[in-house]
Order: C-alpha cells, then sequence, then structure tokens
C-alpha cells in the first residue's frame, strides 16, 4: 500500500485518481506524517445490493439456525 503526504496528493490527484482506478491499489495519505485518509477504487457491484460485497467474508461457526438455548431450558406458556 503507498503513502503519499497531502501536499503530494494535492499536485498529483488526478494521475492518483487514475492509477488507483487502473490497478486497483489502496493510497493512504498522510498530514504531518500521519494518516488521514485511505484511497481506494470505487465499488462496481452491479447488484445493486450493497450488502453482497460482503459475501465471501463470512465464516459461520455453529448452528445458526438452531435455538439459542437449550430445550431443557424452555418454559411453556400453557404449564
Amino acid at each position: 500500500m503507498e503513502t503519499i503526504n497531502a501536499s503530494d496528493f494535492k499536485a498529483q490527484c488526478l494521475a492518483i485518481l487514475d492509477r488507483v482506478r487502473k490497478t486497483g491499489e489502496r493510497v493512504v495519505i498522510l498530514k504531518r506524517g500521519q494518516p488521514v485518509a485511505e484511497l481506494w477504487p470505487a465499488s462496481q457491484s452491479l447488484s445493486g445490493y450493497p450488502q453482497l460485497e460482503l459475501k465471501g467474508t463470512v465464516t459461520v461457526v455453529g448452528d445458526i439456525v438452531g435455538p439459542v438455548v437449550p430445550e431443557e431450558h424452555w418454559e411453556s406458556l400453557g404449564k
């Protein structure tokens, strides 16, 4: 990931934007040596649903459809 000072970014902004779009590489913009912004290509999602961009980023651990508490801890309203 490239880093660049804000003053250099200001001077080269359009070229940097073109490079980020072309290569997909992120650029961190520094002000007084501290990161203040991160630039990366815009999403090219054609689905219309931004949450679909998260597909493949979640790991399922355990049973996601079963009850949270064991059956012996359930109470019936009919008792």
